[in-house]
């Protein structure tokens, strides 16, 4: 499978996966690059957005939406973060685009995967501390004994090292801004292998009885962007289970992910196959396409399998 949407660009180009079997058909949620003017229709709405895409066997793809911006917050742009089922309602957790140290977090909510309505006090969040720049980006949320917790990406005080950092609300709440408290006074993880260079950012969560593995993208965007793993029981304090090498790397040059394999997104399917998605290209950017891999276990340690 290598998917990209060429609606807005004119060329493939689809990020930040987040996969979820809802309704008998597979979902996915990405974020959709800003309008290329000369292929622009009248009246295109301005900044990135948020692409649907539906699947009978996760190979097939083709588009079936989009999440445009509404609210103020939004009107620079909005990227996909995390699609989670909670009561039988799809709770969409993403943030802002095009602000810089200002973007920020939100929530929306649907019952048909196509309709969402938002979060009336979104932003629900955004750092503060003299340990950030205020930044929130790259959201994934797993449910956590009566909490959901929340992971995203933030930066340093000078806008170049990213990290990871982790709040939290009342499983039973609204999600809303008052919701959400900080489970840490600094980040949870951040950049210390060679080979995840000054980023950490796009965390995706599996759940595994009291353990939770956190997958994330080590490196910025083509630097290359690579995938690791690290795990917790208490999800807030992690420990790596790759070091010497990320679980999943880009491709050798020539090939089609030779610029990175990166930003994950875990998907567990009705059989319990557990699915990496991640985005990936040979061009730097030029091009982004989606892809999977198939994970199993060795030692309690996840492993890519196919």
């Amino acid at each position: 499978m290598k998917w990209g949407d060429p609606a807005r660009l004119g060329r493939p180009f689809a990020k930040d996966p987040s996969v979820i079997k809802f309704q008998g058909r597979y979902l996915m949620y990405y974020s959709m690059a800003a309008y290329d003017r000369k292929i622009a229709p009248p009246n295109a709405p301005k900044g990135w957005a948020i692409g649907i895409a539906e699947s009978k066997d996760l190979i097939n793809w083709r588009k079936v939406g989009e999440i445009l911006p509404e609210q103020e917050c939004e009107k620079n742009g909005i990227v996909n973060g995390r699609i989670i089922l909670l009561d039988g309602k799809l709770h969409l957790f993403y943030n802002t685009y095009g602000n810089g140290a200002g973007d920020v977090l939100c929530h929306a909510i649907s019952t048909d995967g196509f309709h969402f309505i938002r979060n009336p006090t979104n932003p629900v969040w955004h750092p503060t501390g003299d340990w950030n720049n205020g930044r929130a980006i790259d959201v994934d949320v797993v449910e956590w004994g009566d909490q959901l917790i929340q992971y995203y990406a933030t930066r340093d005080p000078a806008g170049k090292i990213q990290m990871l950092h982790a709040i939290a609300a009342d499983r039973k709440s609204d999600f809303g801004r008052s919701s959400w408290k900080s489970l840490a006074d600094g980040p949870i993880l951040k950049p210390e292998l060679p080979w995840e260079t000054k980023c950490i950012e796009a965390p995706s969560v599996l759940k595994c009885g009291d353990t939770l593995y956190l997958f994330y993208g080590g490196g910025y965007n083509n630097d290359p962007q690579q995938i690791g793993c690290a795990v917790s029981k208490d999800g807030v304090h992690f420990q790596r289970l790759f070091v010497d090498a990320p679980l999943l790397a880009n491709g050798r040059p020539g090939e089609w992910n030779a610029s990175e394999s990166g930003h994950p997104g875990i998907f567990v399917d009705d059989d319990g196959q557990i699915y990496l998605f991640f985005q990936a290209n040979n061009d730097h950017g030029r091009t982004w396409f989606i892809s999977w891999v198939k994970l199993g276990w060795k030692d309690n340690t996840p492993c890519v399998i196919q």
